[in-house]
This record gives C-alpha cells, sequence and structure tokens, in this order.
C-alpha cells in the first residue's frame, strides 16, 4: 500500500519537489497469514481442481488411463495444498481472536472442506465400484453425483475467494488493499475454466458412442475387461 508523506526542509522527504515522498509499510502478522491462506485456497480450488477436472473432461475419450492423472492431481497434489491453506485460514481467525465459523467465508470454507472430502469419496466409488450387475454397463447414479458435487465446488470456491478478496480482507485491519492485479486474476481464472469446461462439453457425444460400443462389447463378450469411464 502506498502512502504519502511531508518531508521537512532538510530533505527528508528526498528532494527539492515539496518532500513529497511514497513509501510501502510491510504487511502485518495477520495480513501475512491470510495472503498466505488466499494463494494457497486459490492454488487448490481455482487452479488445480479444475486442471484435474479438465484432465478428466477431455482426455477420457483417449485411449489412456486417463483416471490416475485426474486421481493423482485432485488428491496428491491438491490435498495437500488444500489442506495447508484451510489451516492457515483456520489459524489467522485465531490471530484475530475471532470466533470461527461465524461469517459466510467461513462457513462457506468449511462447507468446501467438507464437500471436497466427500468429492473424494465419490470419485474413489465412482472408480473401484461399477456395479455393472445393477446398472447394466450405463452410468450409475453416483457417477452424475460426482459431477455435480465438483461443479458446485468449483462455483462455491469461486464465490468465496471473491468474498475473501472483497470483503473479508478488511478484518484484517484495512491497512493494505488488495491489489487490482488479485482481483482480476480471479476473475480471469473463473472465465478460463468455465469456457475450457463448455468447451470440453463438445467430447459428450464422442464419450457416449465409446461406452455405447464398450457395453455392446460387454454383452457379446462378458469376460470381457472393456469398462465404461
Amino acid at each position: 500500500m502506498h502512502g504519502r508523506d511531508n518531508g521537512d526542509d532538510n530533505g527528508a522527504g528526498g528532494g527539492g519537489d515539496g518532500g513529497v515522498v511514497s513509501f510501502t509499510s510491510p504487511l502485518s502478522d495477520v495480513e501475512r497469514r491470510a495472503r498466505t491462506h488466499a494463494i494457497l485456497c486459490v492454488v487448490g480450488f481455482l487452479i488445480l481442481l479444475p486442471i484435474g477436472a479438465l484432465v478428466a473432461r477431455y482426455s477420457r475419450t483417449l485411449r489412456y488411463k486417463w483416471f490416475w492423472a485426474h486421481w493423482i492431481i485432485q488428491l496428491l497434489i491438491s490435498a495437500p495444498v488444500i489442506l495447508v491453506g484451510w489451516a492457515m485460514g483456520y489459524k489467522t481467525t485465531n490471530k484475530l481472536e475471532t470466533p470461527h465459523f461465524t461469517d459466510p467465508h467461513q462457513k462457506v470454507g468449511l462447507a468446501l472442506l467438507i464437500l471436497y472430502i466427500i468429492q473424494m469419496a465419490l470419485g474413489a466409488i465412482v472408480h473401484f465400484f461399477k456395479f455393472p450387475s445393477v446398472f447394466r454397463g450405463h452410468r450409475a447414479p453416483h457417477n452424475y453425483l460426482h459431477v455435480l458435487v465438483g461443479l458446485a465446488i468449483f462455483a462455491l470456491a469461486q464465490w468465496q475467494v471473491h468474498y475473501g478478496l472483497f470483503t473479508e480482507w478488511l478484518l484484517t485491519g484495512g491497512l493494505h488493499q488488495v491489489p487490482e492485479s488479485a482481483k482480476h486474476a480471479w476473475l480471469a481464472l473463473v472465465i478460463v475454466f468455465w469456457a475450457l469446461y463448455g468447451l470440453g462439453m463438445a467430447l459428450l457425444p464422442r464419450q457416449f458412442k465409446q461406452e455405447s460400443q464398450a457395453r455392446k462389447v460387454r454383452k457379446e463378450d462378458p469376460n470381457s475387461t472393456n469398462t465404461s469411464a
């Protein structure tokens, strides 16, 4: 944050332009914690998780095991970032000496953590429990639930980051403002994700065709290991 101060006649202001200088004050401890929390959560929820979702959306029609790339990004890479970011937010609230889970940002943060855990469990169920004898090779309801929960997480996380940048940051004391570049980055991440995801939906006909062919193969040869994604 840039401030302005008038120097004295001895040139403490640094020049003969009236002694006007600009300075940058350091972030407070609370601000540093909040900034770290924000960066980690943005990376986790608005960059890593969307990348993992887009990997699945774009590559599931290709002839390779896309699931493992999806799983590594969504769990092994994203989970440490998200958990540490969430913990930093909790510690920031402790530092502010305010109650936990009382305002919208804190409540939604808890909801996002719970949804993320549920989503990881759903992903495991979708991949490892196909129930072919029950659903006759068609997609099980929990497949669709997995997609819907994922999209809900992205929408909620985007709202959460917006609230954090524009409203929650004020709880740190208002000494420094959130840079406009951070707000522009938020908007860019939102637009890019939904644009790419929307374009990826154009692959659905190809995906459904491949799944239909896989069902036909299994019907002709019950011992076939060809399974739908």
